[in-house]
């Protein structure tokens, strides 16, 4: 029941005021009875969805095992394969729907309960207090007698300041009545919507789903009584099969002879003969094992499971003789002499010792007489004289919401349309590639898969302040001049508003994971990107307003040459200095990107805030201008590779700082963990933790970077943040699952490097970090993200992060801690 206290009543005090009073606090009571009621209840509810998604998730795999094992079986293996995918989905819609109630239900209520209800709560305590207060005071000053006037004039004077008191107090108790009777409905009813939203949301994903399906369910339904009439007929020439092959099994019993064998020179498997001979070993004690040999390519070899490659006992039988051996204890073995080794076998009759004897004969013979084909053969094969005649081995293939996070992103160049089909006033993002996008795009960005798109709503989820800043970096212009780049010159028509779906899913599959209208880059040009980026953060560092920050990557060539093949003098020696070497690069003109990324320098080097940050959003601290700049790890260096690749661009585009050229570079194929060997096998991401750019982490992460790959000296991406004192970086990498305990060469852990460091920001959220993981572990699999205090203290650091890195520029870089 709503009810509105009227502020002047509350001044008389009346009666009718406290009825009131105490009938609005009945019903605050009761609100946050029901409120922790239904929030236990959405626990229980996401609990129990967890598990039913968890043995939802182990059906599914056994549907994919059994797809697996049906690989012989198209039909099977076909539309298994399908219904688990189409499963998998629904579950990945489930996820999404209970993340939703978590965020909608439990978090926004118990947001409500533990603020404005504690605030009404707290001024009911101050309110009972005064009103205890006026009441004493009214008495004193009733009983206060008329002969002793120092006695009245206390009384009244403490009753005139006690009312007063009440006054104040009662005003503030009444607004704070009204405010909440006011905000139950707008948090209520806003946390119910946004739940109901996510409901229609994923019944609409599952309608969509299933009626993509619902062809193949119609087909292989039509199928099946046919499926079952030629189950039955397989099944009679089975039987007929079995029949005649156990007539001839008993008829060679009953003749006690052998199953013949013949020698086919011609077999279209390369093999002339095979079967079971008993084999004895070259070892001390001569024994004896049965093992499956067979004739092929001029070969004699055998195996002792199918599935072992086959050893190899004669390389060459043209090199070889075969002869009966009568002259030991055991029966029917012949023997096969080789100018380096002979090999003694035994086979289970005289028909097939015979048998073997002669095919050995005739493949020696065909080995002759084929000699110059033969020959070529040999030469093919000598190479698995110990080992395998079949290669067999090929490889088979919380933060900002709401309409705050839609304003901000909406307000990037080309954003204001779905990237895709230009429908206007966009709700969905895809966060890995920086654009927004429809709802119907939308679907069709998650049907493609994570490794593709990660679409999230604009509206219903929450953002991190670094994955809303990288957002706002990127945007639909940036990437559509990478990924519809050749699209007008294909003649590739861009979809429209209410285009069918089959079209838009075309076009979109085309684009995204065919890459079809990518302009690929020359050699030249790509060689110019990379040298260009690699000269890029120096220049970007030298604009900054006297901060010093950890050594760019000077570009230095590989000695005895460069760019243009001319010998030049070795960096190392001495004799040429840095400015010669920036000399020996030949001249580069500045990007499209490159350009954005100066404008972001030259606008931190005036104090201001570029709206789009290309520069470093987390620079390191300031430190004494006597102390040499932070180096913590080797220097990073620009050497001649071997061949220049989007890998390589990807590399130096992270130290950049520039997210169009990364963007550009994973457009063009490049691997997003690709290891630079001539640098001490680094990632772009550790190039991104160099480069000082919180935002370029995140998108190596959500485009699938790997947070504790190591270089050649064992530190990970978490290393170097830690070694740099980026407390920012840092935070990112542990909510990411930085793995904190791993050790370099040196036995140094992250935290081990902090604590001599004395960088408290660093230790704190590695320990903090370090008890989160252990809670979690503690309470089970199915606990909630965990601590709250640990979860407050890193929000905080990924705001301050994102929004105010110089707070966190208090410590100087490791190297320059030691002593």
């Amino acid at each position: 029941m709503k009810i509105m206290v009227d502020f002047e009543e509350c001044l008389k005090d009346s009666p009718r005021f406290r009825a009131t009073i105490e009938e609005v606090e009945g019903d605050v009571c009761e609100l946050e009875s029901k409120l922790d009621k239904l929030v236990k209840l959405c626990i229980g509810m996401i609990d129990a969805g967890k598990a039913y998604n968890a043995a939802n998730k182990q059906f599914v795999n056994g549907i994919r095992e059994l797809a697996q094992q049906s690989t012989k079986d198209e039909v099977i293996e076909s539309s298994l394969t399908k219904f688990a995918e189409s499963l998998q989905e629904m579950i990945n819609y489930h996820t999404i729907l209970f993340d939703q109630a978590q965020r909608s239900i439990k978090t926004q209520l118990q947001l409500f309960v533990k603020d404005d209800i504690r605030k009404f709560k707290d001024a009911k305590k101050h309110f009972d207090k005064v009103s205890e207060e006026k009441e004493a005071a009214l008495i004193k000053n009733a009983q206060a007698p008329r002969n002793k006037q120092h006695e009245v004039e206390e009384a009244t004077n403490i009753l005139t300041a006690t009312r007063k008191c009440f006054r104040h107090i009662v005003l503030d108790y009444v607004l704070q009545i009204n405010v909440l009777q006011s905000k139950r409905r707008s948090e209520i009813l806003k946390s119910m919507l946004s739940f109901m939203y996510a409901h229609l949301t994923f019944f609409h994903q599952g309608y969509d789903l299933f009626s993509e399906l619902q062809p193949l369910m119609k087909h292989l339904g039509g199928q099946l009584d046919q499926l079952v009439v030629d189950a039955a007929k397989e099944k009679r020439d089975m039987e007929q099969k079995h029949s005649t092959i156990q007539q001839k099994a008993a008829l060679q019993d009953f003749s006690n002879d052998d199953t013949k064998l013949e020698y086919n020179v011609d077999a279209d498997n390369g093999i002339a003969m095979e079967g079971y001979l008993f084999k004895r070993a070259s070892n001390a004690f001569k024994t004896w094992n049965r093992r499956w040999f067979s004739i092929q390519n001029n070969q004699l070899v055998y195996q002792k499971k199918f599935k072992d490659n086959p050893t190899v006992v004669v390389e060459d039988l043209r090199l070889c003789t075969v002869k009966h051996c009568e002259d030991i204890e055991r029966r029917f073995c012949f023997e096969v002499v080789s100018p380096t080794k002979s090999c003694m076998m035994q086979a289970d009759s005289e028909k097939l010792r015979q048998a073997w004897i002669k095919a050995v004969q005739n493949s020696i013979a065909t080995a002759f007489r084929d000699k110059g084909e033969d020959a070529e053969k040999l030469d093919r094969k000598s190479s698995t004289s110990t080992g395998s005649l079949d290669s067999g081995g090929e490889t088979k293939e919380r933060s900002l919401k709401g309409e705050t996070a839609l304003q901000r992103v909406l307000v990037i160049p080309g954003n204001s349309c779905c990237c895709d089909c230009g429908q206007p006033d966009p709700r969905w993002a895809s966060i890995n590639l920086g654009i927004t996008l429809c709802i119907q795009c939308s679907g069709i960005h998650r049907s493609l898969g994570v490794h593709f798109s990660k679409v999230r709503s604009l509206t219903l989820d929450t953002w991190e302040p670094e994955l809303l800043k990288l957002m706002c970096e990127l945007g639909n212009k940036v990437i559509n001049q990478i990924y519809e780049a050749r699209r007008e010159e294909l003649g590739a028509r861009k979809p429209n508003p209410g285009d069918p779906r089959h079209e838009v899913e075309a076009y979109i599959k085309a684009k995204y994971v065919d890459r079809r209208f990518v302009q690929r880059p020359t050699d030249d040009q790509l060689r110019s990107k990379v040298v260009s980026l690699s000269k890029q953060e120096k220049r970007l560092s030298s604009s900054s307003d006297h901060m010093p920050r950890a050594p760019p990557p000077t570009p230095k060539l590989r000695p005895g040459s460069n760019s243009s093949g001319q010998t030049v003098k070795s960096a190392d020696s001495g004799i040429q200095n840095s400015s010669d070497e920036s000399r020996e690069m030949p001249p580069q003109a500045p990007s499209a990107s490159n350009n954005s990324l100066g404008e972001a320098g030259r606008d931190a080097s005036h104090g201001a805030q570029a709206p789009v940050l290309g520069g470093a959003d987390t620079p390191p601290m300031a430190m004494p201008s006597t102390l040499p700049p932070p180096s913590p790890c080797k220097d990073v260096s620009f050497y001649e590779p071997k061949e220049y690749s989007p890998g390589l661009q990807l590399f130096w585009a992270s130290c950049a700082r520039s997210l169009p050229d990364m963007a550009e570079a994973l457009a063009h194929g490049g691997e997003v963990n690709w290891v630079n060997t001539d640098d001490e096998k680094r990632t772009p991401l550790i190039m991104a933790v160099h480069g000082g750019s919180l935002v370029t982490c995140e998108f190596l992460l959500q485009n699938g970077s790997s947070v504790n790959q190591q270089d050649a000296q064992g530190r990970g991406p978490l290393h170097h943040a830690t070694m740099l004192g980026h407390t920012g970086q840092v935070c990112l990498f542990l909510k990411r699952g930085a793995n904190q305990n791993a050790a370099d060469i040196d036995e140094k852990t992250p935290l081990s490097i902090a604590v001599d460091a004395a960088n408290a920001d660093i230790v704190t959220l590695l320990r903090l970090a370090k008890m989160n993981e252990e809670m979690r572990e503690a309470e089970g699999p199915y606990s909630q993200s965990g601590d709250e205090t640990y979860q407050d203290i890193f929000q905080d650091f990924s705001h301050m992060a994102s929004n105010d890195p110089e707070k966190l520029n208090r410590y100087q870089a490791y190297d320059h801690q030691k002593p």
